[in-house]
C-alpha cells in the first residue's frame, strides 16, 4: 500500500512477491557469508604468516591436494546452477501468465499509462483489479521505450515500441500500491507515475459497470473491421476470396510462402496489419495496403481482439 514512510523493502502485495524476495535473500546471504569466509581467512593467514612469526613451517608443500581441487571446482559449479535454475524458474513465471488470467491492454506513451480492461472501460495511469484473480498485461509502447515497474507485486516489464509485450500478477492485498515507468523516457520520465488499486472482487465488479460504457475491444474491433472493408478480403463470404481467413487463425501455425510456418500471435497479426508484406501466406498474393500510419496503436488492439475472438470453441 502506498505509504511514505521509510521501508528497506517494498511490501509484498502479490504471489509472486515473496518468491523474488526468497531468492533476494538467499544471494545476499551467499555474498554475506563469503565475503565473511573470506575476510576472516585473509585476516587470519596475516596474523599466521606474519614474518616475525618464527614458529610457522614455511616448507612448501609437495603433491597436489586432489580432493581441494575438486571440492573449489564442484562446490562453485553447484551453487551457480542452484541461483540459474531458481532464477529461470522465476522468470519463466513471472511471464507466462496461468489460463483464465483477466486481459488489459496497456498503451505506454510519453508520458502516461493507458489501461483498458476486458468490458472497454479505460483508465489513465491508474489501474484498477481485483484481488485474487490472475491479470495479465499486454503492452506496447506508443514512441519510445518504457517500462512498466510495481515494486509491491516485484513486477517490471520493459514496454517497447512496435512489439507486444506481457508481464501478470496476482495480488494478495487489497490497497493503493505504486507504479512506475523504470526506463528512462524523456524529460518528464519522473513524472510517468500511476498506482494500481486492488479491491475485494465484488467491489472491481461493481467499479467495472460503473463507469461510462464503453465497447469492448472485440467489438469496437469488428467496427473498425467493418469500416477498413477488411471482411471484403478475410471472410469466407468474400468473392473472390483475395486474403487468407481469419476464422481460428489466432494461436495457430500459418504456412509462409516457402514453406516456412509462424504461430499468429499478436505480434504477427499486428505486423501483417502494417507491413503485409512481410511474411505472405502461401497460397496469396502480395496485395493487401498497408494500414501503418491509418491505425494508430489502440485501434490495432481493437483489430487483433475482433481476430482473437473469431475463433470457434
Amino acid at each position: 500500500m502506498i505509504d511514505d514512510g521509510f521501508r528497506l523493502l517494498p511490501e509484498q502485495a502479490s504471489t509472486h512477491a515473496p518468491r523474488v524476495d526468497l531468492l533476494y535473500f538467499f544471494l545476499l546471504g551467499l555474498a554475506v557469508f563469503f565475503t565473511v569466509l573470506i575476510a576472516a581467512l585473509i585476516i587470519y593467514f596475516s596474523i599466521k604468516y606474519r614474518s616475525s612469526n618464527r614458529r610457522v613451517d614455511r616448507t612448501p608443500g609437495s603433491g597436489h591436494a586432489l580432493v581441494l581441487e575438486i571440492a573449489w571446482m564442484v562446490i562453485p559449479f553447484l551453487i551457480s546452477m542452484t541461483i540459474f535454475g531458481w532464477g529461470a524458474t522465476l522468470y519463466f513465471s513471472a511471464f507466462r501468465p496461468p489460463a483464465g488470467a483477466m486481459e488489459v491492454r496497456v498503451v505506454a506513451k510519453q508520458w502516461m499509462w493507458k489501461f483498458q480492461h476486458p468490458n472497454g472501460r479505460r483508465e489513465i495511469n491508474t489501474l484498477h483489479a481485483p484481488l485474487g484473480q490472475p491479470v495479465k498485461l499486454t503492452m506496447i509502447s506508443e514512441d519510445v521505450i518504457h517500462s512498466l515497474f510495481v515494486p509491491a507485486f516485484r513486477v517490471k516489464r520493459d514496454v517497447l515500441p512496435g512489439s507486444y509485450a506481457t508481464c501478470w500478477f496476482e495480488a494478495t492485498r487489497t490497497g493503493k500500491f505504486h507504479l512506475f515507468c523504470a526506463e528512462y523516457c524523456g524529460t518528464n520520465h519522473s513524472r510517468m507515475t500511476g498506482c494500481v488499486v486492488v479491491m475485494e472482487p465484488a467491489e472491481y465488479e461493481a467499479w467495472l459497470g460503473g463507469g461510462l460504457a464503453n465497447e469492448s475491444p472485440a467489438v469496437a474491433g469488428k467496427r473498425l473491421f467493418e469500416e477498413l472493408r477488411c471482411a471484403s478480403c478475410h471472410m469466407p463470404e468474400a468473392d473472390p476470396v483475395r486474403g487468407p481467413p481469419l476464422q481460428n487463425v489466432y494461436g495457430h501455425e500459418v504456412i509462409l510462402k516457402g514453406g516456412p510456418t509462424v504461430t499468429a500471435d499478436e505480434n504477427y497479426l499486428r505486423e501483417s496489419i502494417l507491413r503485409p508484406g512481410a511474411k505472405i501466406v502461401q497460397g496469396y498474393e502480395p496485395i493487401m495496403p498497408s494500414f501503418d500510419g491509418q491505425v494508430d496503436e489502440e485501434q490495432l488492439i481493437q483489430l487483433i481482439s475482433y481476430i482473437k475472438s473469431l475463433a470457434t470453441p
